[in-house]
């Protein structure tokens, strides 16, 4: 594991990238929309584990970066969608897109039941370090 997450620190912010300024708070969100496709602030909030207000405030400052685009959901006036913004897609995926074949490559022998097994214990670890 500590060699895991050294290596994920060691990889660099793209060149594109590094005047927004982006800190670790902001990959998590990036990631999720990436990989998962655009979300609303909740759906957001709820991954990430942290409060709504949280979030919008990340994508606001996000959004007037240009990295975050909202736009109204369709099914919910509403309620916004958020996604990441063309201009800066091709340099977050080349970015943070090795993290998820990496994931997919991996995890791709495993049966369910395997898969099942070890998100559980990844969880398992992270909640005992959360511990006091």
């Amino acid at each position: 594991m500590p060699r895991m997450v050294g290596r994920i620190k060691r990889i660099t912010i793209p060149e594109e990238l590094r005047s927004l300024e982006l800190a670790p708070r902001h990959l998590s969100l990036l990631a999720y929309l990436l990989f998962d496709g655009p979300l609303s602030v909740n759906e957001l909030a709820a991954r990430l584990g942290v409060a709504p207000t949280t979030v919008s405030l990340m994508v606001g400052e996000l959004s007037r970066k240009g990295v975050l685009e909202r736009a109204e959901d369709p099914a919910d006036r509403r309620r916004k969608i958020v996604s990441i913004a063309d201009t800066h897609r091709t340099s977050i995926d080349g970015w943070l897109g090795r993290g998820a074949l990496a994931w997919r490559k991996a995890l791709a022998p495993l049966t369910p039941a395997e898969r099942k097994l070890f998100v559980g214990t990844l969880t398992a670890y992270e909640d005992a370090l959360a511990e006091d």
